[in-house]
């Protein structure tokens, strides 16, 4: 199994001037942490990482002081994930079937899920990693007036990994660059696309680390698996 991880981002809301995967999470880069599980999936055979050039010096001496055992090979960004991920899946191996996206940001994520998700992508041609919404979400209008109450059990939070056919995958971002679709996720892209995607249960503290708040979270359960480990 292949795995693409976009990391080109910047650290604005986290009121950083660098890289948010760059800062420490107790003692080690974000990135390491993220690079760190996907090493430890018994699926993934090979890692790229999708970043800005000034960026690959630092992403090299995490790699070293990893000592990863898979092939981690990185891969110029563009200026939003959409076309990061593109030029990812351009770098692929000739012979990758079906490859799995990260977002380098959920440090959190364990080799577990990682398995989890490359198995059902097996038998599915796209995936994505979700946990069932706990709030009631109301959508509103432009002037922040209720306009309706989904119905909570058909609700799920997206995550990631995504998982996906690459063959279909690289249809997909072909027509949306064609078509000028801009997404946020590669799920959407397939959606727009007419193709099903598949729910695997995610993890709840699989969080997206984009804020000081988000960051502290994250030390906290970390602190909490070393604790259980011991």
């Amino acid at each position: 199994m292949h795995l693409l991880i976009p990391a080109a981002g910047s650290g604005r809301r986290m009121g950083s001037q660098r890289n948010k995967l760059l800062l420490t999470l107790l003692l080690k880069p974000l990135l390491s942490w993220t690079l760190a599980a996907a090493e430890a999936s018994q699926h993934i055979t090979w890692i790229g990482i999708m970043g800005q050039r000034s960026d690959f010096p630092d992403f090299e001496a995490i790699i070293r002081d990893l000592c990863p055992k898979k092939p981690i090979e990185l891969i110029e960004g563009g200026v939003t994930r959409q076309e990061s991920v593109y030029n990812g899946l351009q770098a692929l191996p000739p012979d990758a079937d079906r490859v799995l996206i990260h977002d380098g940001a959920r440090c959190l994520a364990t080799a577990e899920l990682f398995d989890r998700a490359a198995e059902a992508l097996l038998s599915c041609p796209g995936l994505i990693v979700a946990v069932p919404v706990k709030d009631t979400i109301k959508v509103v209008d432009e002037h922040r007036i209720v306009r309706e109450t989904p119905e909570r059990r058909n609700l799920w939070a997206a995550q990631t990994p995504q998982g996906f056919e690459v063959k279909l995958l690289k249809q997909c971002h072909q027509q949306g660059r064609e078509k000028g679709w801009e997404v946020t996720d590669d799920a959407a892209l397939f959606e727009k696309c007419g193709l099903p995607v598949q729910i695997v249960e995610g993890e709840e503290t699989n969080l997206k680390v984009t804020t000081p708040v988000d960051l502290a979270l994250a030390e906290f359960i970390l602190r909490q698996r070393t604790d259980k480990s011991k």
